[in-house]
């Protein structure tokens, strides 16, 4: 059995529970395009401090109905030719056709661009429940087929332990997964969650279903908690209420909300680490403070990539 009880966050940061050590700790980060100057100064000041933990990747996200189209591909190029940093750019079906979403796939491919994230996306603007484009690419599934067709991408999916919002059930969700797996994902990426359990829960459905690439867990430190609970309502992400009474009485404590923010996710990630996960995607919302002190709790150490540059 993976699932087990909750318990207090010292108890396993502080060495309260072995740890199977399966491998040496892998993580990525993903960022939003800016919108205005300021942003984008933080999130570049957010990227270089996290670049010496060396991550695998980091992943650049896709706008509803591709409203943050031009941004996310001026920030993912900017990336692979100013650091030395690996981007994987998030790409959907929403509000293109299939030859535009082509265009745009090979044109990563001849900026050096070898790995996207592939997703449906969500509801245009304006439009209540998703409908596919007219002409465009209808599913994940059918857009990880379109892009393995034009390149040998790196090709990451989401999973979503808890079921996607417009899934009738886990059963017919996994069998979505699967069929963005078998059309040529390389790696599935999990929606962020707040109970440890409901992901280890997955693995075990994902493992008896009989899917064996990686299932990396998404991570999102929270320190607006009413963000994060509009956000997890939005994604069908359950909010525990243990989770949520650790934020009580936190509405106008910025520095303690962080603190909070920091045990809570420290607690989920060794929690995990115990069970054999080693690798780690953070939600980083731009931000590096809360990241930065995760990846140190991990175990990782920052350390200057040789020939690294920074914006």
């Amino acid at each position: 059995m993976t699932s087990q009880s909750e318990k207090p966050a010292a108890s396993l940061i502080l060495g309260g529970e072995p740890s199977l050590q399966t491998g040496p700790i892998k993580v990525s980060f993903e960022f939003f395009p800016p919108k205005t100057p300021e942003m984008e100064e933080t999130m570049w000041r957010s990227i270089n401090r996290l670049a010496p933990f060396q991550p695998a990747f980091v992943s650049v996200t896709y706008g509803a109905g591709g409203s943050t189209r031009q941004r996310t591909h001026d920030t993912v190029k900017r990336i692979r030719d100013e650091t030395a940093l690996t981007p994987a750019a998030h790409l959907t079906c929403v509000g293109a056709t299939r030859d535009e979403v082509d265009e745009v796939v090979r044109d990563y491919w001849n900026a050096g661009i070898r790995h996207i994230v592939a997703l449906r996306g969500d509801p245009a603007e304006g439009q209540s429940k998703y409908v596919p484009h007219p002409g465009g690419y209808a599913y994940a599934s059918d857009l990880v087929a379109g892009i393995r067709k034009i390149g040998d991408f790196e090709i990451s999916v989401a999973a979503y332990p808890e079921g996607h919002v417009d899934s009738p059930d886990l059963i017919t969700d996994m069998d979505n997964l699967k069929r963005k797996i078998d059309a040529g994902a390389t790696r599935a990426i999990s929606q962020f969650f707040f109970d440890t359990d409901c992901f280890l829960r997955f693995r075990d459905r994902a493992a008896a279903a009989g899917i064996s690439l990686p299932l990396v867990p998404g991570i999102m430190p929270v320190t607006n908690f009413n963000g994060a609970r509009r956000m997890a309502e939005m994604n069908g992400a359950r909010v525990p209420d243990w989770f949520a009474k650790l934020f009580e009485g936190l509405e106008n404590e910025v520095e303690t909300r962080k603190l909070v923010a920091v045990v809570a996710a420290a607690e989920q990630c060794v929690r995990l680490r115990t069970h054999g996960v080693d690798d780690f995607h953070f939600y980083t919302l731009n931000r590096a403070d809360l990241t930065y002190a995760l990846c140190h709790i991990l175990g990782l150490r920052a350390m200057p990539v040789e020939g690294s540059k920074s914006i």
